[in-house]
């Protein structure tokens, strides 16, 4: 009977130590487990971000529609956004486009007799040495490629001109060529011949006063008008279309002066816009940004859906082309640390001020003091208060430790936010902090 307690007794005490082991591998599990576990964070890094809209931008400017009286082929003598001066030939009437061609043929042979003349200026072939003329060349055909880079196209005609004269001259004080007198005799006979057989137009259309010329309209002119900003809609707006008009006796418009206005439908309801803040404009017209301002914002009762009138100064060739088209409007751009908008939370945070003291009494003995005695002022005792604010920022883990950091926001991104770096106040968000995306309640 000893035996078989003896055994039972062993038994039982292997299987209570077993259960023990058991109970205490969990309880280790269950400590480190929650103890490594490691709560979703994200790194703060430096990020770049491009606050800009894109919209419908419609163009208003100060038209004066030009018409013509006789009926023809137009020929224009001055390109979409030249500048007229009062008395400028805009334009000639025809009537065929025959004598349109014979007058662009003879501004052509024209332009080469006068290239040729310069060339055989016995003055400019004496004085000119090939060494000098070398260097020239290779000058102007590096200011040639700096014109076409820079998209100024009429340096870069000036700049081929002057290449060729140069490389001409070249080649008679080397004797390669003799001269290019039969050519010259070639081009009078052929503009006499061609001259012989101009017609006069039937009808000359002259610039009644300074402005900027474009050869078409769109029957906005009278419509969209600077002084009727105020009175433009969203209605207004969204109906305009980008057309030309066909009527035969259009000859094109005037535009006064060099400045316009943009008209566009944005969301604001986040006030990210204000009449006087400065913006860019990019077209899909064109490769270059212009530097705009808000003239003026408004809304028709939702904030998601206002106004904004642009003004800009500058003025070219491709901004005249179109009535309304597809713009990007760009704000700025923004670096500084991405932070993810779900890890943003609210806390308190204890602030320090500091106010100087009420002033003391004047002492009454002052007034008897004598004057050479007189003390300097002394600054009033400065005295701080802590108060709470409830502040915009992150939890960060650094080791085991959470703490709170304060972000300044700069950019606001779909679902991120740019925060700026502030490298000598240690309670703002820093470069590498580990933010902590979960496992902090908002309003903790």
């Amino acid at each position: 009977m000893r035996a078989n307690r003896s055994d039972s007794s062993f038994i039982v005490k292997v299987m209570r130590n077993s259960v023990l082991i058991l109970l205490l591998i969990v309880f280790i599990s269950i400590v480190y487990n929650f103890r490594n576990k490691q709560a979703p964070t994200a790194v703060a890094l430096m990020s770049d971000a491009t606050a800009s809209r894109e919209f419908k931008g419609v163009f208003i400017r100060d038209e004066t529609p030009v018409m013509c009286t006789a009926g023809g082929v137009i020929s224009y003598d001055v390109a979409d956004g030249g500048k007229l001066g009062n008395g400028t030939v805009i334009a000639e009437v025809y009537p065929t486009d025959e004598q349109i061609v014979r007058n662009r043929e003879i501004s052509k042979l024209e332009r080469e007799l006068s290239i040729l003349k310069k060339i055989q200026n016995p003055g400019t072939i004496e004085s000119a040495q090939p060494s000098n003329l070398s260097e020239s060349i290779e000058e102007k055909y590096r200011s040639m490629i700096y014109s076409r880079d820079t998209h100024n196209y009429s340096a870069l005609e000036k700049d081929m001109e002057d290449l060729l004269i140069q490389m001409s001259t070249y080649q008679i004080i080397t004797k390669q060529v003799s001269g290019f007198d039969q050519q010259i005799t070639d081009i009078n006979a052929k503009l006499a011949e061609l001259k012989s057989l101009s017609v006069t137009p039937s009808e000359t259309i002259k610039s009644p006063r300074s402005a900027y010329f474009v050869s078409y309209c769109d029957g906005y002119e009278s419509v969209l008008k600077p002084d009727k900003l105020d009175s433009l809609t969203i209605a207004d707006i969204n109906s305009i279309e980008d057309r030309k008009s066909t009527e035969g006796n259009i000859v094109g418009k005037l535009i006064e002066g060099y400045g316009w206005y943009l008209a566009g439908v944005i969301d604001n309801s986040r006030k990210e816009y204000a009449i006087g803040g400065s913006v860019k404009i990019k077209f899909d017209s064109n490769a270059d940004t212009f530097d705009a301002a808000v003239k003026d914002i408004r809304d028709e009762g939702d904030p998601s859906k206002s106004i904004i009138i642009l003004e800009c100064d500058q003025f070219n060739y491709d901004l005249v082309q179109h009535r309304a088209e597809k713009c990007e409007m760009i704000k700025g751009d923004f670096r500084g640390l991405k932070v993810p908008r779900e890890a943003i939370r609210f806390a308190d945070v204890t602030e320090k001020t500091t106010s100087p003291a009420a002033e003391a009494e004047a002492a009454p003995e002052a007034e008897t003091a004598p004057a050479e005695e007189t003390t300097a002022p002394t600054e009033a005792p400065a005295s701080e208060a802590e108060t709470k604010v409830n502040t915009k920022g992150v939890y960060i883990l650094k080791g085991e430790q959470v703490t709170f950091k304060k972000i300044d926001v700069i950019y606001e991104g779909s679902d991120y936010v740019l925060s700026k770096v502030h490298e000598d106040d240690p309670s703002y968000l820093a470069l590498y902090d580990d933010i902590m995306i979960e496992g902090v309640d908002a309003d903790d």
